[in-house]
């Protein structure tokens, strides 16, 4: 059967990707944008199978407003995807507090207001699927992303709390984790923070770890999520992409043998 789909974000990068396999298997798509019109192209194509929609993620008010307009249209929300964000660029010390607020807005809050308004539909139709676009930087992290970082690993506690709070009205819940891949998330569409000269060399080598790295682009996002929302059992995360099975590996391992080598300061604090 074909679904019914609201995605945020949807003007380019992995939001578009959603929006257009959607369409191209005859699915019907709410897609939200900061502006409509870079959705015209959409409207031109598929028709009344998509419903544009201007959305500011953080404006509550006007999330629940495109949420009550998508299930008035269709009737029904089968998928949603909480995919609007971006990121931060700076270490801790560089960012502003305004920065971190505005990040924390869009990445967490944004996803908190989009659920929010969709969990009463999909509990009285005992089904849907809440897809949190995450990243492998959810699970870790690394220098000149804190804030960024600060959001995901939130998103990641919150969503993981959400799943076994809604498993029992049939609703489900997963994660997905891209690696790096082809798209503005460190371009336009980032905020970079005025740089220290204390961290010139932080930057420099920031800056060559990262040319020395060719990102794929997400041509398969598409039939990546179709595996998963057409799942009987899905999964709870997911990795996109090769590389975030090796990082995530490496890193927790290290966790694993740091928190056993200190185990027993760990005892110590129980007084054994």
């Amino acid at each position: 059967m074909s679904k019914v789909w609201f995605v945020t974000g949807s003007s380019k990068g992995f939001g578009r990707e959603f929006v257009l396999a959607a369409l191209e298997r005859g699915d019907k798509v709410a897609a939200t944008a900061r502006n409509s019109d870079t959705l015209n192209d959409l409207v031109e194509k598929y028709g009344d199978a998509v419903l544009p929609l201007q959305l500011d993620v953080t404006d509550r008010d006007q999330v629940f407003a495109a949420v009550k307009t998508a299930h008035d249209t269709f009737g029904r929300l089968d998928v949603v995807i909480n995919n609007a964000g971006y990121g931060l660029f700076g270490t801790l010390e560089e960012i502003t507090e305004q920065q971190l607020r505005d990040q924390l807005e869009t990445n967490l809050f944004g996803v908190f207001h989009v659920t929010q308004a969709v969990l009463p539909i999909l509990r009285q139709q005992s089904s849907g699927h809440i897809i949190q676009i995450s990243t492998v930087g959810g699970v870790i992290a690394f220098p000149s992303l804190g804030g960024y970082h600060a959001s995901k690993w939130a998103l990641e506690g919150l969503t993981e709390s959400l799943a076994g709070e809604i498993a029992g009205f049939g609703i489900k819940v997963t994660l997905v984790e891209p690696g790096g891949f082809d798209t503005d998330w460190a371009g336009a569409s980032a905020v970079f923070a005025d740089p220290l000269p204390a961290y010139g060399p932080l930057h420099e080598d920031m800056a060559a770890q990262m040319a020395n790295i060719v990102n794929p682009k997400p041509v398969g996002f598409g039939s990546a999520i179709f595996k998963i929302v057409d799942a009987e059992k899905a999964p709870l995360r997911v990795f996109f992409g090769e590389q975030p099975i090796q990082l995530a590996s490496y890193y927790y391992q290290q966790r694993l043998d740091e928190w056993n080598e200190w185990a027993p300061v760990s005892r110590e604090a129980e007084g054994k």
